[in-house]
């Protein structure tokens, strides 16, 4: 027990130091850039936590990043590489979206349920697809889920535009779906919905599954090495297609809780690097389930406070993105300095 408390402390460690170092890339940003660095500053920290408009928009876009992180952190520990997370999402926000705007009768919550096994469905048969022609033809994951998803994602655009868009507003975006279709709201009128506690659910299966069952110790050593899984009698090609389809089925998932609950629609573009983000989350948490609880939330919050210091004092809309890519580039800047030690 201690052993795995000490190995949990340093892979926290491990995550937490490189998003410290990312946060002195904005609170040097808004030094140098403010009229009034102290007020701003301020706003930076507090402002996430500030009313329940911000508190709630933090916690779900945490919650969102939390889903689709875990879908990446599933790829990962089976040894797959599963960079169509994007398009997962995109699409499987679009199926959940032209269920829950069909015109039927069925219950309300049996439409919502029909919603998200549509998101799921969509997002496993992509990443299903990459999974199978790595075990099939040995073609590479990584290549075929990028591409897959880039060829897909005009199609869902297309989905949008020319047969869910709403001839009453002026966006790229569906109708506003009705309120028995949406996930329940806890902390209105933030856009925060009881999607969190699915997700955390989540969190809480895979970490079970991965430290406390046989098949889970085989999906890990399958991943870790598939030389050592295949002497202890575990054929580690048979991980890839599961993988890929689980991982992509909660990439979909991602996109059904985007639609049902944060936004309420279907727009253009709804994902917005949301899957690359997920992807960055999960390899800064080491591919732990519960890791990724304190990474996404310090993440969030410094993409929140970000967003808070854009409306309130005055700063460019070019601001919140600007901070977020120095977050991730200094947050992976220790893996590339592992893989450039590894190479020499």
């Amino acid at each position: 027990m201690k052993k795995v408390y000490t190995i949990y402390t340093d892979r926290l460690l491990g995550a937490l130091i490189p998003l410290g170092a990312a946060l002195c890339i904005p609170v040097i940003f808004i030094i140098l850039g403010s009229d009034s660095p102290i007020e701003t500053l301020k706003i930076f920290f507090t402002g996430p936590w500030s009313n329940r408009w911000f508190l709630g928009n933090t916690l779900d876009n945490m919650a969102l990043l939390l889903c689709a992180a875990l879908g990446a952190s599933l790829a990962f520990r089976a040894g797959c590489f599963n960079l169509g997370g994007e398009g997962q999402i995109y699409l499987g926000g679009c199926a959940a979206a032209a269920v829950l705007l069909s015109r039927n009768q069925y219950p309300d919550f049996f439409i919502l349920i029909l919603a998200a096994l549509a998101a799921a469905a969509c997002g496993s048969i992509m990443g299903g697809v990459s999974g199978l022609l790595r075990k099939k033809f040995g073609a590479s994951e990584l290549i075929t889920s990028f591409l897959l998803a880039a060829a897909l994602i005009p199609v869902g655009d297309y989905l949008i535009f020319a047969l869910l868009r709403s001839p009453d507003i002026n966006l790229l975006a569906t109708d506003k779906i009705s309120a028995g279709r949406t996930l329940h709201y806890i902390l209105p009128p933030s856009s925060l919905s009881v999607s969190i506690i699915y997700i955390l659910l989540l969190i809480i299966l895979f970490h079970l599954f991965i430290h406390r069952t046989v098949w889970g110790y085989r999906f890990r050593i399958s991943g870790i090495s598939p030389e050592l899984a295949l002497f202890g009698g575990t054929d580690p090609n048979k991980r890839f297609v599961p993988a890929m389809i689980v991982s992509g089925a909660l990439s979909g998932l991602t996109g059904f809780f985007a639609v049902a609950g944060t936004y309420g629609m279907c727009y253009q573009g709804f994902s917005g690097g949301l899957g690359w983000n997920g992807i960055a989350m999960a390899l800064i948490a080491a591919n732990e389930p519960l890791l990724l609880l304190p990474v996404v939330l310090v993440f969030a919050s410094i993409n929140a406070g970000a967003n808070a210091v854009m409306l309130r004092a005055g700063f460019g809309f070019e601001t919140a993105a600007f901070i977020q890519a120095a977050v991730l580039l200094l947050a992976a800047l220790p893996f590339g300095i592992h893989y450039l030690k590894k190479r020499g």
